[in-house]
């Protein structure tokens, strides 16, 4: 039997350090919310459901968001908590194991249709996927000294979304007590002792954070198509 797929949206952020009142998921790129992009190539994979996870205070801007700029796309929102990890745990809270979830970050507005397919094969496989790029900067790590060292780029690998589980994955490890150690839902699978396999990601699937983000996605939007 075929798993159902699905595709939770995670979109908690706040404009603090793009230096904006409006949540960056709102902030317009392309004359569309930043949100828009990843709901529309979600909708592309034909999930068997797609959530959207918001802030509650959120929620109805966003609703208001999809009236004025026409977003009609079908989706669940779902109120988030105080940390990532509560609000991946909403969002998931009544799947169970038979199905396979997709999480992805709500800024990451060029991420292709490509990356969850593959994310999902791997991980009906694997149990657990992650999309990752090589490193090209240089890197030091900071000693407890105030000193710093080099160390060997071709060792690390920046993390992407979307991260994708079994169910089964999924659901077992977050049951587990939150940890300020969890940095995504890679590191929550992990520490609940699963293995988590990588694919290569897109170096175009930015994560908005910055300013200079939203210029380089809207430069990047010209190659890629939307609903």
């Amino acid at each position: 039997m075929e798993e159902k797929y699905a595709i939770i949206i995670v979109a908690g952020g706040s404009g603090k350090r793009m230096n904006s009142e409006v949540p960056k998921q709102f902030l317009l790129v392309g004359g569309k919310p930043v949100l828009f992009y990843a709901l529309s190539r979600a909708y592309d994979i034909k999930p068997d459901l797609i959530r959207v996870v918001l802030p509650l205070a959120s929620i109805l801007e966003w609703r208001r968001l999809c009236l004025e700029y026409d977003i009609n796309i079908p989706h669940d929102v779902i109120a988030g908590g105080e940390e990532r990890f509560f609000s991946v745990l909403n969002g998931i809270r009544d799947l169970d194991e038979g199905w396979i979830i997709a999480i992805h970050d709500g800024v990451r507005p060029l991420v292709t249709k490509e990356m969850f397919l593959q994310g999902k094969e791997i991980a009906k496989r694997d149990g657990a996927s992650i999309p990752v790029v090589p490193v090209v900067d240089s890197l030091r790590r900071v000693t407890a000294d105030g000193g710093s060292i080099p160390v060997n780029r071709s060792e690390y690998r920046a993390v992407q979304t979307p991260q994708t589980f079994r169910g089964d994955v999924l659901l077992t490890s977050y049951r587990q007590p939150f940890s300020n150690h969890f940095t995504d839902d890679a590191s929550v699978v992990e520490a609940a002792g699963y293995k988590v396999s990588l694919f290569n990601g897109s170096a175009d699937n930015i994560k908005i954070t910055e300013p200079h983000d939203l210029r380089i996605a809207e430069e990047l939007l010209s190659s890629h198509s939307y609903r």
